[in-house]
């Protein structure tokens, strides 16, 4: 499962706005923010969280579990930025 803030580092990763994010998984900004108001596991309809997840992922997003040594993160696949 995701978190909230690695919904927000992919955002700034991808330069993207909350905005960009709604537009680009098809929920509306207020889902967005409303998943967004919280700290920890990215909660909403499952169906909703998975958009996001999907949208960022294909944006370029990788999602880092956490492990044993370190925490949870993202990181941005190789080639250019896809903001």
């Amino acid at each position: 499962m995701i978190t909230v803030e690695q919904v927000k580092a992919a955002r700034s990763l991808l330069r993207w706005n909350q905005h960009e994010l709604a537009n680009t998984s098809g929920l509306a900004i207020s889902t967005i923010r409303r998943m967004e108001g919280r700290s920890g596991f990215l909660s909403g309809y499952a169906e909703n969280v998975w958009k996001v997840q999907r949208a960022l992922e294909e944006a370029g997003i990788i999602f880092i579990d956490e492990d044993d040594i370190d925490g949870v993160g993202v990181r941005l696949k190789k080639g250019p930025p896809r903001g």
